[in-house]
């Protein structure tokens, strides 16, 4: 539904995901489903989900920078295909590593945090091979060759932070780190980043035979040679679109899905891989991805009971009762073809839009913590929440989501009744622009002193952009209103719809003197913690240099408190990030939105997880068109 650039959105893009809210991804509570049993599964169902136009899947080479990093992309596309070394979440609420739908067991860690095992289960490919631990030293490798390429990827860490890393058996493959790491940091942020790829992907031309690439056995003696000249040839692949379902790179999958359909618009339709190897094994015949233009366009397919499954505009519901996040009416309960129950959905995820620190007019005001601190009081978060998202949103206080509830939230990140550090004052930010040079010229807010803090150049008017996601409806809406709460302030916002893929192009860090870095306030939706962070620490977002810390956002402090959630697994330590990056403001916080997502009655077991992951290989349909 939001940017995840992850994990990846991820994640997760960053993560980023937005399409409609699938029956995927989201912690959830819900209306009463119908009862299952084995005697009503229909075993040649479809299953039909909804993709907004412009913000399906695009990508299919795991591998891959940041614009490419997308719930879409990974959770809701690659990794029904191809299973990361680890899965986290499940079909429910889990917000932990899940072993038994991964392809490797627990990892063991030895001396004190510095060396890791890895053993594979020895699950099969499709096309007969094992997933073992050449498979994984592919991946090892290709991360040496070419980690600036990665969204996953960040200084410091994974792969830098390894002094050896070596097959030690059939299924095994060991690493040994250069400093002790908590063991739940480790799996959860960096093993999390790896993948196992089969040898059909190791080849550098067209008809080569697998494994010919020789990336799975290069070193660092000939510079990578072999992995960059694989991954030379295989992101090219990967470009063309129209062979995603054709193209015999990507046929060969371990994962419980394969695809059998595909267009960039974001239709494409997926079938069960029979030779997958993992617990759950799908139990519908074909499932199909179409695109609709907007939000309001699923709803109006879910009314004619047209869809499987598909997020509900708040707007087309009564506001939420209390904390259940469902309406106190299910306006789709007698809609045709059965009708749909309800389920509420969360992420575990912060609502956000990115400051362009290197903008080279613009950055020097945003890296003025005072200005932050203004804008962050003029952006009504507890208003947007109720007004455009009737209960169904919260404000975002820190780099940690608030919600779910976790061990990761802390006092600050709820104080002033659940806006942080700096609720919405418009008085107090007009004082703190005042106090610092600004004035109002001609109806825009202007620095007219040396006040307004270095590199910001007097008579700079505050003046921005924000580009922000087309069809989704809440998005535009909060832009709007937050383009309101500025102009009280005299600063200008002209709100920018553009599709979620376009906006992608924007996330990748830019210098000041570069053509793509005039961009100010960049609005996906947020960040949902599916990777490669499911530890909410900092790193993905706002570690200096970071492929995913789209605005360039950098502090020596930041830095430093993230590196210690690293090393150590005391909540002590993590809530100083916490609390520090609530202080910060690294991005200008916006409200999350829940979603509202409706089942049909003839679909059963549908689980939602707040990590964005999607496991519809446990669906089961009672009619043969769910």
């Amino acid at each position: 539904m939001f940017d995840r650039r992850r994990k990846v959105g991820v994640a997760g893009v960053a993560a980023l995901a937005a399409t409609a809210m699938l029956a995927a991804g989201c912690g959830s509570s819900s209306s009463s489903p119908p009862s299952s049993s084995s005697s009503t599964v229909v075993k040649d169902a479809v299953l039909t989900i909804p993709n907004i136009n412009g913000a399906g899947a695009n990508c299919i080479f795991q591998f891959a920078g940041t614009q490419c990093y997308s719930v879409t992309n990974y959770e809701d596309f690659m990794y029904l295909m191809v299973r990361p070394l680890y899965m986290f979440g499940g079909n429910n609420l889990s917000l932990k590593v899940n072993y038994a739908e991964s392809p490797a067991d627990q990892p063991i860690y030895t001396d004190g945090g510095k060396t890791v095992t890895i053993n594979l289960k020895g699950w099969n490919w499709s096309n007969g091979e094992k997933v073992d631990a050449q498979d994984l030293m592919f991946d090892l490798n290709l991360l040496e060759a070419e980690k600036t390429n990665y969204a996953g990827y960040t200084p410091g860490l994974l792969p830098d932070n390894l002094t050896s890393y070596q097959q030690t058996g059939p299924d095994q493959v060991t690493l040994h780190l250069k400093s002790g790491y908590s063991p739940i940091w480790f799996t959860y942020n960096q093993l999390a980043i790896l993948t196992p790829f089969p040898e059909a992907l190791d080849v550098s031309k067209t008809g080569a035979a697998a494994g010919s690439g020789g990336c799975t056995t290069d070193t660092a003696a000939d510079g990578w040679a072999k992995c960059k000249a694989v991954y030379t040839y295989l992101t090219a692949q990967a470009k063309d679109t129209s062979t995603f379902a054709t193209n015999p790179l990507w046929q060969v999958v371990d994962g419980p899905w394969k695809l059998t359909s595909y267009n960039v618009s974001g239709n494409y339709t997926f079938v069960p891989n029979p030779k997958y190897s993992g617990p759950g094994k799908p139990q519908i015949a074909e499932m199909k991805f179409e695109t609709f233009t907007s939000d309001t366009a699923i709803y109006t397919a879910l009314r004619t009971g047209s869809l499987s499954t598909g997020g509900i505009p708040t707007t087309d519901l009564g506001a939420a009762v209390g904390k259940t996040f469902l309406p106190a009416v299910n306006p789709l309960k007698t809609a045709p073809n059965g009708g749909y129950y309800l389920q509420a959905a969360y992420e575990f995820a912060t609502g956000y839009a990115y400051e362009n620190f290197n903008n080279p007019t613009l950055g020097p005001v945003f890296n003025q913590l005072y200005f932050r601190q203004a804008l962050q009081m003029l952006d009504d978060q507890k208003g947007m929440s109720t007004s455009i998202g009737r209960g169904y949103a919260y404000p975002t206080t820190s780099g940690v989501p608030v919600e779910p509830s976790s061990q990761w939230v802390t006092p600050t990140m709820t104080e002033n009744d659940g806006q942080g550090p700096y609720p919405y004052d418009p008085t107090k930010a007009e004082a703190l622009l005042a106090a610092h040079g600004w004035k109002n010229v001609g109806g825009v807010l202007t620095c007219e002193s040396s006040a307004c803090g270095t590199g910001v150049k007097i008579g700079t008017k505050a003046q921005f952009s924000m580009a922000y996601t087309s069809g989704i409806s809440t998005q535009e809406d909060d832009v709007d209103i937050l383009k309101s709460d500025f102009a009280a302030a005299h600063i200008q916002l002209s709100p920018e719809g553009e599709t979620f893929n376009s906006l992608l192009a924007d996330t990748v860090p830019c210098k000041s003197t570069a053509s793509n870095c005039k961009w100010t306030f960049l609005y996906l939706g947020g960040w949902e913690f599916n990777g490669p962070g499911f530890e909410p620490t900092g790193e993905p977002l706002y570690q200096t240099g970071a492929p995913n810390n789209s605005g360039s956002y950098s502090n020596t402090e930041m830095d430093k408190l993230i590196n210690e959630t690293h090393t150590s697994g005391s909540l002590a330590i993590f809530d100083q990030y916490a609390n520090y990056s609530a202080e910060q403001l690294p991005s200008l916080w916006m409200p999350w939105q829940t979603g509202v997502v409706a089942v049909s009655n003839g679909l059963h077991n549908v689980g939602q997880n707040p990590l964005g992951m999607f496991y519809p290989e446990y669906y089961t349909c009672s009619t043969k068109t769910c």
